[in-house]
C-alpha cells in the first residue's frame, strides 16, 4: 500500500510539473501511436501512452483504419481505434486524446455517437472527436462497409453524431441512416458534449462541419510537412467559415507533422501515402520549424514520430524541452 501510494504521488508531482513547464509551450504536442508501421501489441502501447504523458506532451492520437493491402508490405491491419481510446483512457489522467481522425462510415452514426460519449467518460472528459469520411477502399470492401458516395453518407452521419453528442433526442430520416428518438444516456458530464475535429480540407466536408466544429485538422502530406505550405489550407478554413457566418477564429487549427527525432531512417508511415521530408534535425532545429507552425495559426500538431518506438518519444520529449525554455 505504501509503495502504491508513493508511485502515485510520484505520478501526480510528474503531471503537474508537466503542466507548469507546459505554459510557455507556443502550441501543443501530441503524437500518434503505432499503426500499422509494425506490430504492436496492448502492452507496449500502453507503455508508450504512459511515456508520452509522463514526459511532458499534451495529447495521444490512434489512425482508424481496419486494413491496408499496399505493395510491398502486403497486408497489414491495426487495433481497432475506439476499443484503443478506451483502453489508453484508462491508463493515462491527463492528456487530451482522439482518433486522427475517426471514419464516420466504419459505424452506424448514433452508435459512433455512443463510443464517443463512452470513451469521454472513461478518459474524465479528456476526448476530441476527430471525424472524417475514409479514403482507402481495401478496408471498406473487406469489411463490408459501403464506399459509394461517401461524403454524402459523412453528412447524414456527421448531423446525427453532433447532435447526440450535444446531448438531444434525435429523430433523423435521410437516405442513407435512419433514427427514431436516440438519447445518449447516461449523459455527457462535459456541457455540449466533447468537442468535434474535422479531418479534411475539401469545400463539402467543411460545409457540412464547419458551422459545428472546434478543431480542423490536415494531414502532413496536405501541406507537404512545411508549415509555408499551411496558408492555402487555412484560408479555405476561414472562406468555409464566412459562408456558414462563423468567426474563424473560433476554429482551431490543428495538423499532424512528420518528424525524425532520431535523424532520418527508412520511412515507416502509413502506406498508400505521398512521401514527404520528415522534420529532422537537433531538438532545437526542429523546435524551430514547429514554432513555425505556430507562427502560422496552428495550435495543436500531432506528431508522426519515424521511428514511432520508445526511444523514439524519448527523443522528441527533447524537442519538448526547448518549446518549453
Amino acid at each position: 500500500m505504501r509503495r502504491a501510494s508513493s508511485e502515485l504521488i510520484s505520478r501526480n508531482l510528474g503531471c503537474l510539473l508537466a503542466n507548469v513547464r507546459r505554459m510557455g509551450r507556443p502550441l501543443k504536442i501530441g503524437v500518434q501511436l503505432p499503426e500499422v508501421e509494425r506490430e504492436v501489441r496492448w502492452p507496449e502501447l500502453a507503455r508508450m501512452a504512459r511515456l508520452i504523458e509522463d514526459a511532458g506532451f499534451d495529447s495521444i492520437w490512434v489512425g482508424d483504419h481496419l486494413l491496408y493491402d499496399r505493395p510491398p508490405a502486403g497486408l497489414r491491419g491495426p487495433w481497432e481505434a475506439w476499443t484503443q481510446l478506451a483502453a489508453i483512457a484508462a491508463v493515462t489522467e491527463r492528456v487530451e486524446i482522439g482518433p486522427l481522425v475517426a471514419c464516420a462510415g466504419f459505424h452506424e452514426p448514433a452508435m459512433l455517437a455512443k463510443l464517443a460519449s463512452t470513451v469521454d467518460e472513461i478518459s474524465g472528459g479528456r476526448l476530441i472527436v476527430g471525424l472524417g469520411a475514409g479514403w482507402n477502399r481495401t478496408e471498406f470492401d473487406a469489411f463490408g462497409v459501403p464506399y459509394d458516395r461517401r461524403v454524402e453518407r459523412f453528412e447524414e452521419s456527421f448531423e446525427i453524431v453532433r447532435r447526440l453528442l450535444a446531448g438531444e433526442r434525435v429523430n433523423f430520416v435521410g437516405r442513407h441512416y435512419g433514427i427514431d428518438g436516440a438519447v445518449l444516456l447516461p449523459a455527457s458530464g462535459r456541457p455540449g458534449g466533447p468537442p468535434l475535429m474535422v479531418g479534411s480540407s475539401r469545400p463539402r466536408m467543411l460545409a457540412a462541419t464547419i458551422a459545428h466544429v472546434r478543431y480542423w485538422n490536415a494531414w502532413w502530406t496536405d501541406f507537404d510537412n512545411r508549415p509555408e505550405r499551411i496558408a492555402p489550407l487555412r484560408d479555405a478554413v476561414d472562406r468555409a467559415c464566412e459562408l456558414v457566418g462563423r468567426d474563424a477564429a473560433e476554429v482551431e487549427r490543428t495538423v499532424a507533422v512528420l518528424v525524425a527525432p532520431l535523424g532520418p531512417v527508412a520511412r515507416q508511415a502509413t502506406p498508400g501515402r505521398e512521401q514527404a521530408p520528415a522534420l529532422a534535425g537537433s531538438p532545437a532545429q526542429i523546435a524551430d520549424s514547429l514554432a513555425a507552425f505556430a507562427a502560422e495559426g496552428i495550435v495543436h500538431v500531432q506528431l508522426v514520430l519515424d521511428p514511432i518506438t520508445t526511444e523514439g518519444i524519448e527523443a522528441a520529449a527533447a524537442i519538448l524541452s526547448v518549446l518549453d525554455g
